[in-house]
Protein backbone atom coordinates (compact mmCIF):
# COMPACT_ATOMS: atom_id res chain seq x y z
CA UNK A 1 0.00 0.00 0.00
CA UNK A 2 2.54 2.59 1.10
CA UNK A 3 4.72 1.78 -2.34
CA UNK A 4 1.53 2.34 -4.11
CA UNK A 5 1.11 5.51 -2.21
CA UNK A 6 4.65 7.26 -2.96
CA UNK A 7 4.04 5.85 -6.87
CA UNK A 8 0.97 7.69 -7.38
CA UNK A 9 3.05 10.73 -5.29
CA UNK A 10 5.76 10.70 -7.83
CA UNK A 11 3.70 10.37 -11.24
CA UNK A 12 1.91 13.24 -9.49
CA UNK A 13 5.05 15.45 -9.05
CA UNK A 14 6.42 14.61 -12.82
CA UNK A 15 2.94 15.60 -14.48
CA UNK A 16 2.65 18.62 -12.44
CA UNK A 17 6.47 19.24 -13.27
CA UNK A 18 5.92 18.84 -16.68
CA UNK A 19 2.72 21.15 -16.90
CA UNK A 20 4.86 23.96 -14.73
CA UNK A 21 7.42 23.58 -17.87
CA UNK A 22 5.04 23.56 -21.00
CA UNK A 23 3.01 26.37 -19.61
CA UNK A 24 4.69 29.57 -21.20
CA UNK A 25 2.14 32.57 -19.97
CA UNK A 26 3.89 33.60 -16.56
CA UNK A 27 0.82 34.03 -14.44
CA UNK A 28 -0.92 30.24 -15.14
CA UNK A 29 3.21 29.29 -14.83
CA UNK A 30 2.82 30.51 -10.90
CA UNK A 31 -0.24 28.62 -10.30
CA UNK A 32 0.99 25.57 -11.60
CA UNK A 33 4.01 26.10 -9.49
CA UNK A 34 2.05 25.98 -6.69
CA UNK A 35 0.07 23.41 -7.45
CA UNK A 36 3.35 21.49 -7.96
CA UNK A 37 4.77 22.72 -4.41
CA UNK A 38 1.40 21.08 -2.89
CA UNK A 39 2.18 17.86 -4.89
CA UNK A 40 5.82 18.10 -3.43
CA UNK A 41 4.56 18.77 -0.18
CA UNK A 42 2.23 15.79 0.25
CA UNK A 43 5.07 13.44 -1.59
CA UNK A 44 7.30 14.48 1.31
CA UNK A 45 4.92 13.63 4.07
CA UNK A 46 4.31 10.67 2.63
CA UNK A 47 7.91 9.65 2.38
CA UNK A 48 7.74 10.62 6.54
CA UNK A 49 9.36 13.97 6.31
CA UNK A 50 6.53 16.37 8.01
CA UNK A 51 8.69 19.00 8.58
CA UNK A 52 10.13 18.61 4.71
CA UNK A 53 6.58 19.23 3.77
CA UNK A 54 5.73 22.00 5.78
CA UNK A 55 8.46 23.85 4.61
CA UNK A 56 8.00 23.21 1.29
CA UNK A 57 4.33 23.76 1.53
CA UNK A 58 4.70 27.17 3.12
CA UNK A 59 7.57 28.44 0.69
CA UNK A 60 7.08 26.32 -2.42
CA UNK A 61 3.44 26.73 -2.79
CA UNK A 62 2.42 29.90 -1.38
CA UNK A 63 5.48 32.03 -0.94
CA UNK A 64 7.58 31.41 -4.56
CA UNK A 65 4.59 31.64 -6.78
CA UNK A 66 3.07 34.99 -4.99
CA UNK A 67 7.17 36.84 -5.52
CA UNK A 68 6.25 35.23 -9.10
CA UNK A 69 2.74 37.46 -9.45
CA UNK A 70 4.02 39.97 -8.12
CA UNK A 71 6.90 40.87 -10.71
CA UNK A 72 5.53 39.92 -13.32
CA UNK A 73 2.53 42.70 -12.09
CA UNK A 74 5.47 44.79 -11.95
CA UNK A 75 6.98 43.98 -15.06
CA UNK A 76 3.68 44.60 -17.14
CA UNK A 77 3.12 47.83 -15.18
CA UNK A 78 6.54 49.40 -16.15
CA UNK A 79 5.97 47.92 -19.56
CA UNK A 80 2.66 49.91 -20.26
CA UNK A 81 4.10 53.06 -18.83
CA UNK A 82 7.32 53.08 -20.43
CA UNK A 83 5.45 52.83 -23.84
CA UNK A 84 4.59 56.28 -24.79
CA UNK A 85 7.06 58.46 -22.48
CA UNK A 86 10.60 59.06 -23.44
CA UNK A 87 10.40 55.69 -25.85
CA UNK A 88 13.30 53.90 -23.95
CA UNK A 89 15.98 56.41 -24.16
CA UNK A 90 18.81 57.09 -21.64
CA UNK A 91 18.06 59.60 -18.82
CA UNK A 92 20.62 61.72 -16.90
CA UNK A 93 23.77 59.58 -16.32
CA UNK A 94 23.16 57.74 -19.00
CA UNK A 95 20.76 55.55 -16.65
CA UNK A 96 17.21 54.65 -17.44
CA UNK A 97 14.22 57.24 -16.03
CA UNK A 98 13.21 55.91 -12.23
CA UNK A 99 9.65 54.90 -12.02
Amino acid sequence: MTETVIVVALLLVAASATAAVAVRDPVRQSLVLAVLGVVLAVLFTVLQAPDVGLSQLAVGSALTPLLLLLTVRKVRRRGRSGQGGQGGQAGPGGQGSAP
